[in-house]
């Protein structure tokens, strides 16, 4: 594993990890809120099991998955700081823009575009408008229900995010965490309470699957079988998302029995599970 630095077009560099070298296919996978190697330690299962199956394996670290992160900007030659603290949905296109570029600049003839949680759903945003042919597959990893998550903020707290960003202080740090967890600015907490972008993936069948019904590339969709933020029907959840595909039929679903959201007790089986798939 070797860690590497990628450029996104606004001069900010993600901090992300390369497994393995040399090889024709790899394996982009854009992480979640706080999904590092700390939180999500399946990654190292990830890259060494597809490395043994000469795979190479990029762990794209984007701007959230740390609290901050100290970054560099190219453009401004400044030192900033970056984390799930002061991340914007409109970052998405060119966080993971900057990994394709770079999987291109190094040779890769085959590119598979993966996503944990809420990076799965970045990357059904992206590809749900960028139809690019760089990518050949995709691969969600246990997308994250928006819909679920926010009902652990409170009236209160989307009416103080809310009334902050409307009168111009949204860079302002709430005063309160996030989800019960996250400490953000006002602008973050914003975006994902009242944007559409990103809540693309729903229990209810009559959800807005719009993002997900423009996608034109097909792939593999993973979840384990006790994933708790799918209201108690993980499978029921993937097989909604599934279904409102162009074409469903190409999609390969995967069911990784009891465990959750982030493979608990079961990276290793969830690898191995990926590795098949990538061969298949």
């Amino acid at each position: 594993m070797k860690n590497i630095s990628v450029p996104t077009k606004r001069g900010i560099l993600l901090n992300g990890a390369l497994f393995g070298s040399g090889a024709e296919t790899v394996v982009i996978a854009i992480t979640v809120i706080h999904g590092n190697f700390y939180s999500n330690p399946f990654y190292y299962n990830f890259g060494d099991t597809l490395n043994s199956g000469g795979i190479d394996f990029i762990y794209a670290q984007t701007c959230d998955a740390f609290g901050k992160i100290e970054t560099h900007n190219i453009v401004t030659g400044k030192h900033e700081i970056i984390g799930s603290w002061n991340e914007r949905f409109d970052y998405v296109d060119e966080d993971i823009e900057a990994y394709i570029e770079y999987a291109v600049s190094c040779g890769y003839k085959h590119i598979i575009l993966a996503g944990h949680s809420l990076g799965a759903n970045k990357v059904i945003y992206y590809l749900s408008h960028n139809h690019d042919e760089r990518v050949e597959k995709f691969i969600r990893f246990s997308p994250a229900n928006l819909t679920h998550m926010m009902s652990e903020v409170t009236k209160d707290e989307k009416d103080t995010v809310r009334k902050l960003v409307k009168t111009g202080n949204g860079s302002t740090l709430l005063p309160f965490y996030f989800m019960g967890w996250v400490v953000c600015i006002a602008d973050t907490a914003y975006d994902w309470i009242f944007t559409k972008k990103l809540n693309n993936v729903h229990v209810e069948r009559d959800g807005d699957f719009s993002e997900v019904e423009q996608i034109t590339h097909t792939g593999a969709l993973l979840i384990g079988t006790l994933d708790r933020f799918t209201y108690g029907d993980p499978s029921g959840f993937l097989r909604n998302i599934n279904d409102h595909f162009p074409e469903p039929d190409k999609n390969k679903l995967i069911f990784i029995e009891r465990t959750g959201h982030t493979y608990q007790q079961k990276a290793q089986e969830t690898a191995d599970k990926l590795l098949e798939t990538m061969k298949e």
